[in-house]
């Protein structure tokens, strides 16, 4: 392929991104079989047009909390703005569905659009809860039918992984985080999502190249282990000058950073013979490649004893010509004791060349680091500046799914409802309103569902809030600010929202888990938050169940 071609090709893919959402695989025919056979057989009944009204939610927080960050709401709207099927699609379908259906569904199907869509959306970013709708989708049947599993796939995995990266920030606090995960993720699919949700949590950056181009992610890495070993001794240097940061004739950088190990083999008492010469090669090497990048992983061969006393020659050569070292990576050992024998070097060579900013210089720490991780680590103590967290985090491997269903709450006007044996597998019938009822602190006190033709809660005045299971479960509510949480997204065939960067959802994540009380969002036995239906609901839930539950019969 020529250099050319192959660069309309990028580019292409690159613009696909951009039109539909998360990437070009968005697309209509990104969905179950039997969503398409369902709209067949509506089609065929007639029912094609009826107007359904559907909710998408989830029924337990993942993680073992008591909270959930929702997301995947950019990607549901651009996927609506482009939905139709293409003359291959409608091709692939007739394939695919047995040969008696008729040309006219074909025709059909290609005219389809979302124009006739009404999607009610919370804002992402938004925390949320089991079963408050996070999405309500109005319109022809056929069209909602087609919709669902896209939706789900689009809002599951975001809402896992956002609210995944939300736990780590709050363990982290104001430590810098970075997501590692591209090589563990599941596939590049899922490595692009993962990058873009872990940001939204509350990540400072990522390694992926590919993910700070399109979604404006900051981008951070070092280098690999592969990189110290390819070095053995100092001559496999071929460049050893550098030139100073002020301007001059280059100075041979190697010599100046063996001179500098010289002197910290004797101030910490370490055999110049355990130093590994290969290392401290590889790092002044990179040093001179990246004189104002220079970041080193120091556990290839031993900390303490290696990797500190290389690290600390090459940043004293570097500020000797006018640069400053960013700092260290760990990425194995005991994190917590090694940091803070880092710190202790940084430290004493600050004092002993009196270079105040030395003491200060950046510990980041990889390793497979999951959210019990951070935890523990901060209870022991420790001088980590920053995390690099990968796998653990993009593949969710505490929970690998969110579990959001796609529900009919209405037909025509009519309410649908799901029974089951399990309780919490029955769904609220009708059109649904959400409201975020808010005390005088500032938190929120509970989520309130009610119907759509029922009048807003009001600031001040009570509300009688209930469980929408157990009648003994009730109470009433003064809100001191109501929130409504369902907004008009897309209508008429457009995003009727402003689609917002990733730095202001990144910002609503943060000021959403404010709203929350501490012991909601703890580690070990959070308190659920409630979340609960109006009066009428209640009332017009049970009727309808009782209506629709079969009655027994005993002989």
């Amino acid at each position: 392929m020529s250099s050319q071609l192959n660069h309309f090709v990028v580019q292409n893919h690159l613009n696909c991104w951009s039109k539909m959402g998360q990437n070009s695989i968005v697309q209509p025919l990104l969905t179950d079989l039997y969503q398409i056979t369902m709209a067949y057989a509506y089609w065929r009944s007639g029912k094609h047009e009826d107007r359904a009204v559907f909710d998408l939610f989830f029924r337990k927080n993942p993680f073992n909390g008591e909270f959930t960050i929702f997301a995947g709401l950019e990607e549901c709207l651009k996927f609506l703005e482009k939905f139709r099927y293409s003359e291959s699609d409608i091709e692939y379908i007739k394939q695919i569905l047995p040969s008696h259906i008729e040309q006219e569904f074909y025709d059909y199907l290609s005219t389809l659009t979302a124009k006739d869509i009404k999607l009610y959306a919370v804002q992402e970013g938004t925390v949320v809860f089991p079963r408050v709708p996070l999405l309500r989708v109005e319109g022809p049947l056929i069209i909602a039918q087609l919709l669902e599993t896209t939706l789900l796939t689009l809002v599951n995995y975001a809402s896992l992984m956002a609210t995944n990266a939300a736990r780590y920030r709050m363990a982290a606090g104001k430590l810098k985080l970075y997501e590692f995960g591209l090589r563990r993720a599941q596939g590049p699919d899922g490595g692009l999502s993962a990058s873009k949700y872990a940001y939204i949590g509350g990540f400072d950056g990522t390694s992926n190249v590919l993910a700070g181009k399109i979604f404006n992610i900051p981008v951070k890495g070092t280098h690999a282990h592969s990189y110290i070993t390819s070095f053995n001794k100092f001559d496999e240097i071929t460049h050893k000058e550098l030139l100073p940061a002020g301007g001059g004739q280059p100075i041979n950088f190697l010599e100046l950073a063996i001179g500098f190990r010289m002197k910290l083999v004797s101030i910490f008492n370490v055999l110049l013979s355990e130093v590994s010469d290969g290392e401290l090669a590889a790092f002044a090497s990179f040093a001179i490649a990246l004189p104002t990048n220079f970041m080193a992983l120091v556990d290839t061969y031993d900390v303490k004893k290696s990797g500190l006393i290389n690290f600390c020659a090459t940043a004293l050569a570097l500020n000797e010509l006018g640069y400053k070292a960013l700092g260290i990576r760990l990425d194995s050992g005991d994190l917590a004791y090694l940091s803070c024998i880092a710190r202790k070097y940084f430290q004493r060579v600050a004092q002993e060349y009196n270079i105040p900013y030395f003491g200060e210089l950046l510990i980041m720490a990889s390793n497979d680091i999951n959210e019990e991780t951070i935890l523990s680590l901060n209870e022991q103590g420790h001088c980590i500046d920053s995390f690099g967290i990968g796998t653990h985090l993009v593949t969710c491997q505490k929970q690998p799914a969110l579990g959001c269903v796609f529900k009919m709450v209405e037909l025509n006007g009519e309410p649908r409802i799901k029974l089951s044996q399990d309780v919490q597998k029955v769904t609220i019938p009708g059109k649904k309103d959400v409201y975020r009822l808010y005390g005088e602190s500032g938190a929120a006190l509970i989520d309130l569902l009610q119907r759509s033709t029922e009048d807003a809660p009001a600031d001040g005045r009570k509300v009688l809030c209930r469980h929408p299971f157990q009648e003994s479960k009730r109470a009433f509510v003064i809100p001191s600010k109501v929130e409504k949480l369902l907004i008009l997204q897309f209508d008429n065939g457009r995003i009727s929202h402003c689609v917002e960067t990733l730095q202001e959802v990144q910002q609503r994540v943060e000021n959403s888990l404010r709203i929350l009380r501490p012991d909601i969002k703890r580690t070990l036995n959070p308190t659920p938050y409630k979340v609960s239906v109006s009066d009428d609901l209640y009332h017009y839930l049970h009727t309808l169940w009782l209506a629709n539950a079969p009655i027994g019969e005993l002989s």
